[in-house]
């Protein structure tokens, strides 16, 4: 009997790496800043967070590739 592990179609194994910081530009104000991100709140994320230089909210997308590299963007909230 093969017991099928329902886990890992949510979250793969693949070689256990996955981005945890990335640089984002501020839609507002121009500056980098650098974000923590969180692979374990799962593939496809979506949230706001506030510009660290004018404080201005912003809307961060994440999506996680199966290779553990995150694509990361920010957008006016």
């Amino acid at each position: 009997m093969i017991f099928r592990d329902f886990l890992e179609d949510e979250f793969p194994l693949g070689d256990g790496t996955a981005e945890t910081r990335a640089t984002v530009v501020c839609p507002y104000c121009g500056e980098a800043n650098e974000i923590g991100l969180d692979p374990g709140s799962g593939a496809r994320q979506e949230y706001v967070e506030d510009c660290q230089v004018c404080c201005q909210p912003w809307r961060v997308r994440v999506q996680y590739l199966p290779d553990g590299t995150a694509d990361v963007s920010v957008e006016e909230a």
